[in-house]
């Protein structure tokens, strides 16, 4: 599922940067460049977010960017967040009884093969 949230960033004296979620109490990061601070907003945004899911909390609604307040030396930019559902489920799958064979000869994993091959093609 897709998020997007504001997220304030306070550029420090060391021009470093502190990255807070108004509406996501605690949620905060902090970045030595500015690209780098965009990538731990998303980072941050995204593990919050899906604590809260995994944790089955309300996940709160996103004020607009105009609602947002700064202060002098901080600016507000929206961060996106894509939380993937991490759980497990049960498939049937048909294989040769060749390849099942050599699977198992070989020590594979066929949820782990079929979990890389999924990702390769998905992503």
């Amino acid at each position: 599922m897709e998020y997007v949230y504001p997220a304030i960033f306070h550029k420090n004296v060391d021009e470093s940067y502190t990255i807070v979620y108004p509406d996501l109490p605690g949620c905060t990061s902090e970045g030595k460049t500015l690209g780098n601070a965009m990538y731990m907003a998303q980072s941050a945004l995204t593990q919050w977010i899906g604590y809260l899911t995994d944790k089955k909390q309300e996940i709160p609604k996103a004020s607009s960017v105009q609602e947002v307040k700064t202060s002098a030396g901080e600016f507000v930019s929206l961060i996106r967040a894509d939380v993937k559902d991490g759980r497990a489920v049960k498939r049937t799958v048909s294989i040769p009884k060749w390849m099942d064979e050599k699977a198992i000869q070989s020590g594979l994993s066929l949820s782990r093969v079929l979990q890389e091959a999924l990702s390769e093609r998905l992503v």
